[in-house]
């Protein structure tokens, strides 16, 4: 019954059988040996100047791919934060010997593609182009063209990126996680500005190119049907007069933790959903001793759709798309990371904080289940299987070893190691790195509507951060609202903006139907209103799978009465438009002002003990943009949002023709198919 009258009043809102063989299924069969991994070998060789060359040979497609990888270390780069970025984009604007537009012109002729970036390259193409492909690749490895023209392009794409991502909540959320946990005197905590990017010259960029741009610390992985004896030749050709050159040495502070768990919140007043992270620095590195054991117990808490978080906050809670956590290796010490993150509705951020910090510290203090490593183990050893055998995967392993000084059996031990790990070894791994004593909680979103709750049921303390990482003041929680405005000035505008306030008032009835999908079925809202009578019906798949009858007397879902207390909190707002029902009820108040989506609105609400709503209004249009209703059952409070927006006219009365809300953790909008006004409805509706 409590799912029913939940979903009912969201509605309001969003109007193989097996024969059984004789065998003892009780005993779990014991596990076979790991598999007997053969990796294919990788043909390695080094030139003169430094640069390692890694070769696979594979002749199942008539293709060949090429790619460099400059392994230097993370540099700072202080008031000029984005030169090696600049660089990078210039990097395939030709050469000395071809122009811009003529070596696009014959890479685009042969069918191929060649990428360059700050700290490398790539290329593919069918094996009868690549060497010539592998010649223009190297020419604009040794030999880039940096133009003031395209200097000036490049500078202009660049802050043209940062203006489109000034309100990106997810791109802030990740640029001030980033500055926080590493902090900004960190390579990886320093971010790009329009202020960094306007003191980069043109000399800036070359001097980047001239000084880091080097085969010393490169690796070149060539993957494809080749010959490897007449590749090796090709790659010393055209690869062995890149110059190599002193690579300057830089000191990186190590990333430090908080000593006590704390909340960092970044104000985003247009956030309609809040970027949730629990995350801590930690010091792995690939080949660590624990580094399977950490692997398992990241992918057992929030690895995919099956791991705890998931099932928490999405399938049970319903609050969010997906939770997921991830745990990084890095060379660096102390720069890998262990992250717990969801996006989640604003009215849920401080219970999505309290679940997702529950599930952390429960991996960390009980032990997982036999199962549950069985399951983890499982997933980890099929990918692997799955990809042991492709080229690349073959490349990406023998450049790892290179890279981090693995041991030459490293992969081929893989799954002996994976299958080696204990339940006790899990828990080990996940105290030591899963800080949930020491970790920050970021979130990013909307203060007016996460904050008091964040205040009420959290324990920790909150610090205020700008968009740029910097220590702030908390932000407004109200703004003052204007002489002269008053609930029924606001809802009389609104009817007016309807069309007109007379009209709406004298009105007999409205019919309104609504269609949309969810997960691939066909959703079809109907309601009805007059002046003393409500029906809302949801379908499904031309199925009717709700209805909803309220009137004075009693609100009816599928027949079933609800209880009177709860009736009474929403017969209220019976009338042709709900709002009629506001005008004459004392406890519906105007209570605020706020911003959604950057529009300044006139909040209205009502608490009540079971459900409690809040409409809210466009200061300038007087329409209605956004509602939420919050029911509380049983200690557990389910709340729905839902947007409304592209107002449409039928006989002479707005609609709006698309409403977005939520059904659990799915998005859904339903878009208007039709509107009557005073035609449609009779009395035999309502029973």
């Amino acid at each position: 019954m409590k799912k029913i009258i939940a979903s009912a009043v969201a509605l309001v809102t969003m109007s193989f059988a097996v024969t059984a063989q004789q065998i003892d299924r009780s005993i779990q069969p014991k596990p076979g040996p790991s598999p007997k991994i053969k990796l294919g070998k990788a043909q390695k060789f080094n030139l003169s100047n430094g640069l390692k060359v890694i070769m696979v040979e594979n002749h199942k497609l008539p293709r060949v791919s090429a790619s460099l990888t400059i392994d230097n270390p993370p540099l700072i780069e202080g008031n000029k934060a984005g030169v090696s970025e600049l660089m990078g984009d210039l990097l395939g604007s030709g050469t000395s010997k071809i122009s811009k537009d003529n070596f696009n012109e014959r890479i685009d002729y042969l069918g191929a593609s060649i990428f360059y970036k700050s700290n490398g390259a790539y290329a593919s193409s069918l094996t009868k182009y690549f060497t010539e492909i592998l010649e223009l690749m190297a020419e604009g490895v040794k030999d880039p063209l940096f133009t003031k023209e395209e200097f000036d392009k490049a500078v202009e794409r660049t802050l043209e990126g940062i203006k489109s991502n000034e309100k990106n909540v997810k791109a802030i959320a990740r640029r001030v996680e980033n500055a926080l946990v590493y902090g900004k005197n960190h390579p990886y905590g320093e971010f790009i500005t329009k202020e960094s990017i306007n003191q980069i010259t043109l000399e800036d960029v070359k001097n980047n190119y001239t000084t880091y741009y080097k085969p010393n610390n490169a690796y070149l992985v060539i993957v494809g049907d080749i010959d490897t004896k007449k590749t090796k030749k090709l790659v010393e050709k055209y690869f062995d007069s890149w110059k190599k050159g002193v690579i300057p040495s830089s000191t990186t502070p190590k990333p430090k933790n908080v000593s006590a768990t704390e909340i960092n919140f970044i104000d985003m007043p247009n956030a309609v959903q809040s970027e949730v992270s629990v995350i801590n620095s930690i010091d792995l590195t690939l080949g660590d001793k624990d580094y399977y054991a950490a692997l398992l117990a990241n992918n057992i808490l929030g690895g995919g759709g099956t791991a705890r978080l998931f099932m928490n906050l999405r399938e049970d809670k319903g609050y969010t798309y997906g939770s997921y956590s991830n745990i990084s290796q890095d060379k660096l010490e102390g720069a890998g990371t262990f992250k717990a993150s969801a996006a989640v509705r604003n009215v849920v951020t401080d219970s999505a904080v309290v679940e997702i910090q529950k599930e952390i510290n429960k991996i960390r203090y009980q032990k997982a289940s036999k199962e549950e490593l069985k399951n983890s183990k499982a997933k980890y050893i099929g990918n692997f299987v799955r990809n042991v055998q492709k080229p690349k995967t073959i490349a990406r392993f023998a450049l790892n070893i290179a890279k981090y000084n693995l041991p030459d059996n490293f992969y081929e031990d893989y799954l002996k190691n994976i299958n080696a790990v204990t339940l006790e070894e899990v828990q080990n791994a996940a105290l030591k790195y899963f800080k949930g004593d020491n970790a920050r909680i970021i979130i990013t979103g909307k203060g007016l509507d996460v904050l008091k709750n964040l205040e009420k049921n959290s324990d920790y303390t909150i610090n205020y951060y700008d968009k740029y990482g910097e220590p702030t003041s908390k932000p407004a929680m109200k703004k003052e609202i204007p002489a002269g405005v008053t609930k029924e000035s606001i809802l009389n505008k609104y009817f007016d903006a309807l069309g007109g306030v007379n009209k709406i008032k004298s009105l007999y009835s409205t019919f309104t139907t609504y269609e949309g999908e969810a997960a691939g079925n066909k959703i079809k809202n109907i309601e009805k209103r007059t002046a003393s009578n409500y029906e809302n019906s949801l379908g499904m798949n031309d199925n009717i799978m709700m209805r909803m009858i309220m009137n004075k007397e009693s609100v009816k879902i599928n027949g079933q009465p609800l209880p009177a207390d709860m009736a009474t909190e929403m017969t209220f707002s019976l009338g042709v438009f709900p709002e009629i029902g506001y005008l004459k009820d004392e406890n519906t108040k105007l209570t605020g002002i706020e911003s959604v989506n950057s529009q300044e609105a006139y909040v209205i609400s009502r608490k009540g003990k079971i459900i409690s709503w809040t409409s809210y209004y466009d200061s300038k249009s007087g329409l209605k943009i956004k509602e939420i209703q919050t029911t509380n059952m049983g200690g557990t409070a389910q709340n729905q949002e839902t947007v409304y927006s592209d107002y449409k006219q039928f006989n002479g009365v707005l609609f709006p023709s698309k409403k977005t809300g939520n059904l659990g953790p799915q998005s859904i909008n339903l878009i208007l198919i039709d509107a009557k006004v005073n035609e449609g409805v009779s009395d035999a509706d309502f029973k």
